[in-house]
């Protein structure tokens, strides 16, 4: 900025050159060193230097021609240039060990001792795939020149694979002995054996109706199986637990005590029923409007026990073949048992657990086959063991008597519509996870809201935030709430089946 300043000034004013005053003054010119100092040649003549401090020299000759408009500003750039030199000089490099200070910074107190053995673990994998010849491979598969196809060919013949069959019977011995018992087998589409256990098999690892694995060769039971299961049936347990828990249910709270008493007791306090000599509870009915919590009741159950929870749709135990659903229906129940713990969620049981009638047509054969195998499995012959059944329906009345009646169904929980308590509760549940106003009355919210379900109370939290969004705001007010409530449940008010269901109560 210096060297155009003073190009322009040598353009404007040559008699005020730096270059020209420089020259023309025999003072600066006779000091020792002028030359080098004002980067003049030895003859005098001016020599710049073409870097980018040339105005490190031609500084003091300016301010010495012009120091009224150059003296205070060139001090101050001075200045300032000097103590920026000053702080890069304070300015050092981090060390080595404050690079690995600083690298510990957040670590867990092992993390450094666990990095460096796994580093080795690594390494010592590494040098024994080198040593052995171990090299990637885009297939898994052994570099050819390894292929042992005669041994492979060898191998597969000595070890044959088992043959499929079913233990229908177990032949004590006279003499108590376990090692000597006698088992009738069954393999499909063959014949009936008389067998006896191979030597890595217990005893007690056989039961009657159990899949076995059957030498070919010996007729020895070599394996005992697991049952076979559908994969549909399989897929209906849930494996995740939800995350609902009892607190998240409001307006139900002498229901939730009921569902308990039912399901969770008997799982976590067996020894109360066994004093008192009475068995627990096996199933409960969860019955009532559309939106009053039955489905968020049953996933709060899932949450809270350790036992597998089952759950199942009605509908999709109606199948297009004959006899399709009840054997679902057969293949749940034998899964269940295989559990230490378990509890079926049927929901909409409306769909398969129908009052029997003719039509004529034979339309409805199937669902009834598939409801009479459920009314089996619940109460007949096989105990059902530690398995739990929970029911839930909107439509009571026109579920089969036969399901109906205790031993099968033992207590029937009756979800009704929430009341003036029960509203507030279930719309501060669904606040706490929005940003709202701290001062709002739900107390006021839930009393324009009459013979309103939990569901309809969920959709105005939602339906105030939307127009919390519409106006651009981050909080949602009781504004909102109120004009959410203008549009939802007065809007619904045509659609509300809810009074048919309050005839038939």
């Amino acid at each position: 900025m210096l060297a155009a300043f003073g190009r322009e000034l040598e353009m404007s004013h040559p008699t005020f050159c730096p270059t020209s005053a420089i020259e023309r003054s025999p003072e600066i010119l006779a000091e020792p060193g002028s030359h080098a100092k004002y980067g003049l040649a030895p003859d005098g003549a001016s020599a710049f230097k073409a870097t980018t401090n040339d105005y490190d020299y031609a500084a003091p000759v300016i301010a010495s021609i012009i120091p009224s408009a150059t003296g205070s500003s060139w001090e101050k750039y001075q200045k300032n240039f000097a103590d920026e030199e000053a702080e890069e000089k304070k300015i050092t490099p981090l060390t080595d060990e404050d690079i690995q200070v600083l690298k510990t910074y957040g670590a867990a107190p092992y993390g450094a001792a666990l990095k460096k053995v796994e580093k080795q673990i690594k390494e010592k994998q590494q040098s024994v795939d080198e040593k052995i010849g171990v090299k990637e491979s885009d297939t898994g598969l052994a570099p050819p020149h390894l292929w042992d196809i005669a041994a492979d060919r060898q191998r597969m013949s000595e070890d044959q694979p088992f043959q499929v069959a079913r233990c229908t019977k177990i032949i004590e011995d006279e003499k108590g002995d376990e090692s000597k018992k006698k088992y009738v087998i069954h393999v499909k589409q063959i014949a009936k054996f008389v067998v006896q256990l191979g030597e890595r098999v217990s005893p007690t690892d056989i039961e009657e109706g159990m899949r076995v694995g059957v030498d070919r060769n010996k007729y020895q039971i070599m394996l005992p199986l697991p049952p076979k299961i559908d994969a549909s049936v399989t897929m209906m347990t849930v494996e995740e637990k939800p995350d609902v828990t009892y607190g998240d249910v409001g307006g139900c709270k002498e229901q939730v005590e009921k569902l308990r008493e039912v399901v969770e007791m008997p799982l976590l306090s067996p020894e109360r029923f066994v004093n008192l000599g009475i068995d627990p509870p096996k199933g409960a009915l969860l019955y009532g409007p559309p939106g009053t919590g039955k489905t968020l009741c049953a996933r709060a159950v899932a949450n809270r026990t350790d036992a597998t929870f089952i759950r199942v749709i009605g509908s999709e135990l109606v199948q297009k073949y004959v006899g399709e659903g009840a054997r679902m229906v057969r293949e749940l129940f034998e899964m269940a048992r295989t559990k230490k713990a378990c509890i079926i969620f049927f929901d909409e049981i409306d769909a398969v657990g129908g009052a029997r009638f003719d039509d004529g047509a034979g339309g409805d054969n199937e669902v009834q086959r598939t409801m009479l195998e459920l009314i089996t499995q619940l109460d007949g012959f096989d105990a059902r063991g530690n398995i739990k059944v929970m029911f839930a329906t909107n439509r009571p009345s026109t579920l089969d008597p036969a399901l109906m009646r205790p031993g099968r169904i033992d207590r029937k929980i009756e979800f009704s519509l929430p009341d003036l308590e029960g509203r507030a509760n279930i719309l501060r549940i669904h606040a706490k996870s929005m940003s709202v106003e701290r001062d709002i009355r739900w107390e006021l919210i839930s009393r324009l809201c009459p013979n309103a379900t939990g569901a309809e109370l969920r959709s105005v939290c939602t339906e105030a935030g939307m127009f919390a969004i519409r106006a651009r705001r981050k909080v949602a007010t009781e504004k909102d709430f109120l004009s959410a409530v203008d549009k939802v449940i007065k809007g619904n008010l045509k659609f509300n089946s809810t009074a048919t269901y309050m005839q038939y109560n």
